[in-house]
């Protein structure tokens, strides 16, 4: 029987199964409710599809709503560890909540497995040996949207993005490979959903391009906002902003956007025709980016547990290690800092019948590995 259970907070998350005794417990701290729920609603369903599917009665999933604010995650975190006594710890969809929760965690010899944020100082200085990013570090996919542009011949950039450590990372990488002027450079508010003035400037910047990270609901004001101003300029984005949640919000004036990301649903592999199948099965919708994060998260803990006890640590951290796990990306491995050595590709917004989505067009990047790895100490 499967072992899964949830605790109630803002909104409650039902419970799915129960039992007596767990030999490895999972605490998922992720956003279920206010701004951005979507991302951690995804993240969630992707991940408990695959624990679901594995019909194992040796785990047990925890699952709180962190509300999007860093001291609930830190007091969700504490419980967990302390009361819960969780062996893995996984869901943070922000990068300024996993600074808040992943040092502490780590200290305190839990994993930590992420299905999204990937903060720029948990890639180098501040690794850890129990900390394993799955998705990606913070600035790839932005590294690949500065390369797609030079190839583009986008010579004056005009990027924005929130005000948090995300957003940071996110211009760094754009600018990390980019080659040409930047019209200007806006750090907005997070969760910001009025963008008339950073629009305005836009207008008046002589830009040749839009680059912009604001993902769940800020990409979908801005996106419709822009499109109802009248400016003309050409749009290059990272997935976030273009993905699956996004793109039915946003409509028809998101067709043709370039946008990069390390997956997308027509990747031609088995795992991931049974995946976007049995998750469009399951929860009536397409999966999104978050969602196959998800997936891949709970997949390798799995594939790390039938080859050893997560009490094992030294053990159970190699098997993670090792990857060895059919991933929906295809070919899956870590570098020395544990977090994703990958393609990243570049898509382009499409529709299929009623639905917006993406399509692959070329590949961005190729094993690609972040600019932090030499300094981590692993």
């Amino acid at each position: 029987m499967k072992i899964l259970k949830s605790l109630a907070m803002a909104t409650a998350v039902s419970t799915l199964a129960l039992s007596a005794q767990a030999d490895t417990k999972i605490g998922m701290i992720t956003t279920l409710s206010g701004g951005g729920a979507g991302l951690g609603v995804d993240v969630r369903d992707g991940f408990m599809l695959a624990i679901e599917a594995a019909g194992r009665d040796d785990v047990e999933v925890v699952i709180e709503d962190d509300q999007r604010k860093p001291e609930s995650a830190v007091q969700i975190a504490d419980r967990m560890i302390q009361s819960e006594k969780v062996d893995i710890m996984t869901g943070i969809i922000w990068s300024n909540l996993a600074m808040a929760v992943v040092p502490a965690a780590t200290a305190q010899d839990v994993f930590y497995l992420s299905p999204n944020a990937g903060p720029s100082a948990l890639a180098g200085k501040r690794c850890h040996k129990n900390y394993f990013n799955v998705a990606w570090q913070n600035d790839n996919l932005h590294e690949a949207a500065g390369a797609y542009a030079n190839d583009a011949g986008l010579t004056n950039s005009f990027v924005l993005a929130p005000n948090y450590p995300a957003g940071k990372d996110a211009l760094t990488g754009y600018k990390r490979m980019y080659g040409g002027e930047l019209a200007g450079e806006i750090y907005t508010k997070l969760g910001q959903t009025d963008y008339a003035a950073e629009i305005a400037q836009i207008r008046a910047s002589g830009a040749d391009s839009v680059y912009f990270f604001l993902p769940g609901g800020m990409g979908i004001s801005f996106l419709k906002q822009y499109a109802d101003s009248g400016v003309d300029l050409p749009v290059v984005g990272p997935a976030f902003s273009f993905d699956q949640g996004i793109l039915q919000a946003v409509g028809a004036a998101a067709l043709g956007i370039k946008n990069t990301s390390q997956w997308n649903k027509d990747i031609d592999n088995a795992a991931n025709a049974a995946f976007v199948a049995d998750f469009q099965a399951k929860y009536g919708r397409l999966p999104s980016l978050y969602a196959s994060q998800g997936f891949d998260t709970a997949n390798l803990i799995l594939s790390a547990l039938d080859k050893a006890d997560v009490k094992d640590q030294d053990a159970f951290r190699a098997a993670l290690e090792a990857a060895e796990f059919d991933s929906v990306r295809g070919d899956f491995k870590f570098g020395n800092n544990h977090h994703p050595v990958q393609n990243i590709y570049v898509r382009e917004v499409i529709q299929e019948g009623d639905v917006f989505t993406n399509k692959i067009i070329a590949t961005g990047l190729s094993d690609h590995a972040d600019a932090y790895a030499s300094e981590c100490n692993m």
